[in-house]
């Protein structure tokens, strides 16, 4: 082939666009919120507006903004796709990392699970045929089936697709609060019944509404400059979620005089020809119906891409890492669109306690990393740094490590159970895939770069070089080395 033909193949492996700051936003605002749908069992279970306004405006401050800057400086430090399992890695070593995989990819198949589900629920209001199971089913298979190809085409064209859905999804919103000014009545927020409040159901839906703010790291390969876009793009993430739940809850809430108890999934939409009459109506439920797309786009490009990292990095089998023309890694993509269909079965209510569950598993883990990241390796390149010392951290830290224990404290023994089931299984599922490679069951790639282990892992000198040569080259050529390195190597050999 000669040397043409290699420096061919290497630009084949560049012509991928990169994500940049306002595509990278709306992914980061698809993978924690999507819009306010969703957020009306919160006013049903907190017994009235005034907890879930409370929720909505305290809880940020104690869990969106502490993960959010804990994943600005992780993903700037390991600007590589799998995020957070490097970061788990190379703190605790690849065993928990591979766990901390396991548990966020199962986690992130079954929050995608409720979308397409979501999207036809919105709509059989207006079109009770989807009611029925003749029509539902394939209605299911092909939004999953459309859905995955759109991801499949590039990672570029989610994040372009993505704006535009969440620019059609808040604009109603922001419409409905415009018009519901005049007939706000301030006295209806402070309205709660403690008698109605379901303290479990008001919880889990404050934290399955603001979490998944790690989820964007998986993309860390592939986006430009990412020391200085990742930050900008947290901080505008915030903002937008914030805004979008709590201008349509103080509309709806303040505007019209409702019962609690009629506060469930769609109701927005009632709120909505209340107020504007039904034109807004229809563009609500239009709205949400596009909005679950933009959220299964998003969870299903993060899925994809920490398979395709947990590869690079010799923890799965390397045909998780092959890319399709469009740079997307295709065989990922099919095991989570496969996982999505196997899961669509289960109830909104069961899907929401599990996921909440095995993410908040994983969120302790990450906190714990941060902090032994911070005292253990204090010379690791951070582009970017949460302005705190190490005693800062730990207190940044505190609550939301005391909100996950709570979240976890009230899950059902069911959920205890299964979730229980699923870390044994991943705990056995790891020295099988060790044995896997040392026999040459499947193929491992064998370029993977070396994640820094922890202190109680032996750490080798081809380790110790590829940290140094990671935490060495500056923010933006290391990001380039790496994503692109990888398959550059992969073409030559």
């Amino acid at each position: 082939m000669g040397e043409e033909g290699m420096v061919s193949e290497i630009k084949n492996t560049k012509v991928n666009p990169k994500l940049t700051i306002l595509p990278l936003i709306a992914l980061i605002f698809y993978e924690v919120s999507g819009g306010p749908f969703g957020v009306e069992d919160s006013v049903k279970s907190g017994g009235g507006p005034l907890l879930p306004l409370l929720g909505f405006l305290i809880f940020p401050l104690f869990w969106s903004i502490p993960e959010a800057l804990v994943t600005a400086e992780l993903a700037t430090s390991f600007p590589e796709n799998g995020g957070y399992v490097l970061w788990i890695s190379s703190a605790f070593g690849q065993f928990w990392g591979f766990q901390e995989g396991f548990w966020k990819w199962l986690s992130g198949v079954m929050d995608n699970a409720l979308y397409p589900v979501l999207f036809l629920d919105y709509l059989k209001s207006s079109f009770p045929i989807f009611n029925q199971m003749a029509a539902r089913i394939p209605a299911l298979l092909g939004i999953t089936v459309s859905l995955t190809y759109l991801n499949y085409r590039g990672l570029h064209i989610v994040g372009f697709s993505a704006v535009l859905l969440a620019g059609f999804s808040l604009l109603p919103f922001a419409v409905m609060g415009f018009l519901s000014i005049p007939r706000i009545k301030p006295k209806r927020w402070l309205v709660v019944d403690y008698k109605k409040v379901d303290y479990r159901g008001y919880f889990n839906s404050l934290f399955w509404n603001l979490n998944y703010w790690d989820n964007a790291s998986t993309l860390a390969g592939e986006v430009e400059n990412p020391s200085r876009t990742f930050p900008k793009a947290m901080f505008g993430a915030v903002v937008l979620v914030v805004c979008s739940y709590l201008i349509p809850l103080l509309a709806g809430t303040g505007a019209v005089a409702t019962d609690s108890g009629d506060w469930t999934d769609g109701y927005f939409a009632q709120i909505g020809a209340l107020i504007g009459g039904s034109w807004l109506k229809w563009w609500i439920q239009a709205a949400a119906a596009l909005s679950n797309m933009g959220l299964f786009e998003a969870e299903m490009s993060s899925d994809a891409f920490q398979l395709l990292g947990m590869s690079e990095i010799g923890m799965l089998p390397s045909i998780f890492a092959s890319r399709s023309k469009y740079g997307t890694p295709t065989f990922s993509i099919l095991c989570s669109a496969t996982g999505v269909i196997f899961l669509s079965w289960m109830s909104f209510q069961e899907i929401l306690e599990f996921l909440n569950f095995l993410y908040a598993i994983g969120m302790l883990f990450e906190f714990a990393a941060f902090i032994k990241l911070r005292i253990k390796k204090p010379e690791l390149h951070r582009p970017y740094r949460v302005p705190l010392e190490t005693s800062g951290a730990v207190i940044l830290c505190l609550p939301p490590v005391l909100l996950l224990v709570l979240v976890m404290s009230l899950a059902s023994l069911k959920t205890v159970l299964v979730s229980g089931a699923v870390v044994v299984f991943g705990f056995g599922l790891y020295p099988f895939l060790i044995r896997a490679k040392e026999r040459r069951w499947m193929e491992f790639r064998s370029d993977a770069i070396a994640v820094g282990n922890s202190d109680n892992d032996v750490e080798g000198q081809e380790n110790e070089a590829s940290e140094s040569l990671l935490t060495d080259l500056p923010s933006s050529s290391r990001t380039s080395c790496v994503s692109d390195g990888f398959e550059a190597v992969v073409k030559l050999e």
